[in-house]
């Protein structure tokens, strides 16, 4: 029987939540367990999909084509195995398909509520991966007390009831907050906390406390008397260096071990961490430094773009380089300043996006690091302004994409052809894993040294193929096509160090135990470029 283990938050959003998860999960598949991670968001939007990005961060999206919440991408990242629908559900969804229900007439005239209703329905999408795994790990999200989570909360007292306390077990993860006035941890935000949870009839059987300097035994202690939880249950979360480092702090508070103990489950063997601890070290110790400049519109926001923030840590270990990326806003950079902005960046990646704002921005830090040399990687959106500039500063076209000017004379990148009858928003967009052919002898095909690959897409527009032998003339070349749309899935400059766009999100798939080739291509030439340019 599959065993549950609940991660609820308390005192404060933003503690970690899916790091803790991740870094147990972790755990306990480098025991030897089968593991997966859900997310259960409490908005009411269906999917992330339609937020934006300064609502809540990135739109990760799954192999099959989920739009989902970011932290899915940690899941991945620490796991190395794929998230599906599955893993993440949001109250939209959950009451979407309650009403669906009783529109078709499904509760027979009953009324719709939300005990039994709703938290049936949590119930259901919970075990939708029962027997698929040994363990699941649910990550509720919110803070205990927010009206929003109490239906989780209640779905998650029920289930406990009926599973049984060695079925499942639940985790809090609270603050322990450092007052400096007084010069020592104060317990009591915890102590609240816990009792806010025991309100909706939830006993935390282990608590994990962030901290930002080291428990004592005696904090430990008042901890367990107060919360009535076992003193060995009480987990330091010290702050770290690094969200790579918390799994292997997880194993020293003996978190894995723990749970294993409360849901009688008999340890296979020690946690193998070799390739972890082998990521850590070259991590943490480079041999070299380069500056990366991250041209796009959401800069002042890091988790806008969480995935290729990570995938640059990934693919610096492999070159045992400190990879130092540069937030700039495009909308700041035009003709007169490009240079200004982007001088002296050994390489430079424009992000994906959506919407004309910065658009220019965009398109002149492309036409300055293509004709000064400098490695370029352009992702989705990215990818798109790279022809876009190419028509018009080397085609000499008045070219743009139909998204930013509808009318354009010469529309090099156009909306697909099946997306033009949509007109909802949400969900309707080429999403998911889709598969590429590799042209031979392409800076591409070097990279990932095969052919045949998949990659993740999240788009409407795409690269306009009448135009595709007269970008080849003139030294742009089609890299890669869907085998069997056609649609051109990269492009590459020949005359030009390292010039690659892609339309789909070579991010989505980078891990800590396979970093993504294409970031690790492009690092590399990146650093050929610092060491070039220092011996000029």
């Amino acid at each position: 029987m599959t065993k549950y283990i609940f991660v609820t938050g308390g005192v404060s959003s933003s503690l970690g939540k899916g790091i803790i998860a991740a870094s147990l999960a972790k755990l306990l598949q480098a025991r030897g367990f089968t593991v997966t991670i859900q997310k259960f968001d409490p908005y009411l939007n269906i999917d992330p999909g339609t937020l934006n990005p300064y609502e809540h961060g990135e739109c990760y999206v799954t192999e099959d084509g989920a739009e989902t919440d970011l932290d899915l991408g940690h899941y991945e990242r620490f796991l190395n195995t794929p998230t599906s629908q599955a893993n993440n559900v949001t109250t939209g969804r959950i009451y979407q398909t309650v009403l669906d229900k009783e529109r078709n007439g499904d509760y027979l005239g009953k009324t719709v509520q939300v005990v039994p209703h709703i938290t049936d329905e949590i119930k259901r999408r919970l075990q939708l991966m029962d027997g698929q795994f040994d363990i699941i790990i649910t990550e509720l999200g919110g803070t205990v007390g927010d009206i929003e989570s109490l239906p989780y909360l209640e779905a998650l007292r029920q289930f406990r009831w009926d599973r049984g306390r060695e079925g499942c077990l639940a985790i809090h993860l609270t603050l322990i907050p450092y007052l400096n006035a007084a010069k020592e941890l104060k317990t009591k935000p915890t102590q609240h906390s816990v009792k806010e949870l025991l309100k909706t009839g939830i006993q935390p059987d282990i608590l994990v406390c962030r901290c930002e300097r080291p428990i004592t035994t005696a904090i430990r202690r008042k901890l367990a008397l107060f919360c009535n939880v076992e003193m060995g249950a009480v987990i330091e979360a010290i702050d770290a260096d690094t969200i790579y480092d918390v799994p292997m702090f997880m194993l020293e508070e003996n978190l894995d071990r723990t749970v294993l103990s409360k849901l009688r489950l008999l340890e296979k063997h020690s946690p193998k961490m070799n390739k972890w601890k082998a990521f850590l070290k070259k991590h943490k110790n480079p041999k070299q430094t380069i500056n990366i400049g991250l041209v796009g519109k959401y800069n002042e926001l890091q988790d806008a773009y969480k995935s290729i923030y990570e995938s640059f840590i990934h693919a610096g270990a492999v070159n045992e380089t400190k990879v130092r990326v540069h937030p700039i806003h495009s909308e700041e950079i035009d003709e007169t300043n490009a240079a200004e902005h982007l001088k002296g960046f050994d390489g430079v990646l424009v992000a994906p996006g959506f919407g004309e704002r910065g658009i220019d921005g965009k398109l002149n830090t492309i036409r300055y690091v293509r004709e000064n040399n400098i490695p370029f990687f352009g992702i989705c959106l990215g990818m798109q302004c790279a022809v876009v500039e190419y028509a018009r500063n080397v085609l000499g076209l008045d070219a743009h994409s139909v998204e930013m000017q509808e009318n354009t004379p010469n529309p090099v990148i156009d909306m697909m052809a099946e997306q033009k009858k949509i007109t909802k928003k949400g969900g309707t967009m080429r999403l998911g894993a889709y598969p590429c052919e590799l042209k031979r002898k392409t800076k591409i095909q070097a990279a990932y040294k095969k052919i045949k690959i998949s990659e993740r897409h999240r788009h409407r527009y795409e690269f306009n193929n009448a135009y595709l032998e007269a970008f080849e003339k003139a030294g742009m070349k089609a890299s890669g096509f869907n085998p069997e749309s056609g649609l051109v899935e990269a492009i590459e400059v020949k005359e030009h160090p390292w010039f690659v766009g892609v339309q789909y999100h070579p991010e989505l798939k980078s891990t800590v135990e396979n970093p993504h080739p294409l970031f690790v291509a492009f690092v590399k030439a990146s650093l050929e470029n610092k060491i070039a340019n220092a011996k000029i």
